[in-house]
């Protein structure tokens, strides 16, 4: 049997939880591309245009276009058969509103700014979001607002040890990023997202795993679609800190201060 690019993936692992029941079916199938356009059409999927979201091989992006720009004014979104683009997709299917906010943000930038070695803030702090974050979910009380503080201050210890019981009961982290996905393949402990916060009802947390990634979807695209986005948005979470993410997580391993940085006075 031939193997195939995402064979290797330990679907088992925390990090994926978001995007696993998406790959389910894509894994099965004989034609993962074709079957993604399938769970596409079946969701009924658009961009910001409200054109239906289809997955097309990278031979069909145009010479010249822009891969952000292609699929805002089409639909199309060019996928190659590698890890990166397959993760990609699967973001598409997990958190379609969040994917269609950032692709309107960064295909407006292109128009504004064109193609450049420069992406500008606004865009930069797009990609970032696209490729690297993680959504952190906290319950809006007291015990939401000192576990996000301590992440903020770095104080690792606090948040991942002291407060570790609070992760599953208040608070949550869901991969986003396709690229950070990628890297949690192979994973290596100083694998580092950029987290975007969001406060919620402890209600939440009763929800099942379905209305929650929706309450998230929708939430997330909103505040996106709200405010401007920059780099200064994000707090550094070094993933594999959180608690049952990876073993032997003792006291030894959150003082290596070459993951667990101390965080600088400004």
């Amino acid at each position: 049997m031939t193997t195939r690019f995402f064979d290797d993936i330990d679907w088992s692992q925390a990090w994926f939880t978001a995007v696993r029941p998406a790959a389910q079916g894509l894994l099965a199938a004989d034609d993962w591309r074709a079957q993604l356009n399938q769970c596409a059409a079946q969701a009924g999927l658009s961009n910001h245009l409200e054109l239906p979201l289809r997955f097309i091989t990278q031979e069909e992006l145009p010479e010249g276009a822009a891969y952000e720009a292609h699929i805002s004014a089409t639909g199309l979104v060019p996928t190659r058969e590698n890890l990166h683009d397959f993760f990609n997709a699967l973001v598409w299917l997990t958190f379609p509103a969040i994917k269609r906010q950032l692709n309107a943000l960064q295909a407006a930038q292109i128009a504004a700014l064109g193609i450049g070695k420069s992406r500008g803030p606004a865009r930069d702090a797009a990609t970032i979001f696209d490729e690297n974050a993680a959504l952190l979910v906290l319950a809006d009380t007291a015990e939401g607002t000192d576990l996000i503080a301590a992440l903020r201050t770095h104080a690792w210890q606090d948040a991942f040890v002291i407060q570790a019981n609070k992760f599953g009961r208040c608070a949550e982290v869901w991969c986003f990023g396709h690229a950070l996905m990628e890297k949690l393949v192979q994973p290596y402990k100083a694998i580092t997202a950029h987290t975007w916060v969001v406060m919620v009802e402890p209600a939440y947390f009763t929800l099942d795993a379905i209305a929650r990634r929706a309450h998230i979807d929708g939430v997330v695209a909103q505040q996106l679609a709200s405010q401007a986005l920059t780099t200064a948005d994000y707090t550094p979470l070094p993933v594999l800190g959180l608690p049952g993410w990876w073993p032997r997580q003792d006291a030894a391993f959150y003082e290596d201060q070459q993951v667990f940085r101390v965080k600088r006075q400004n």
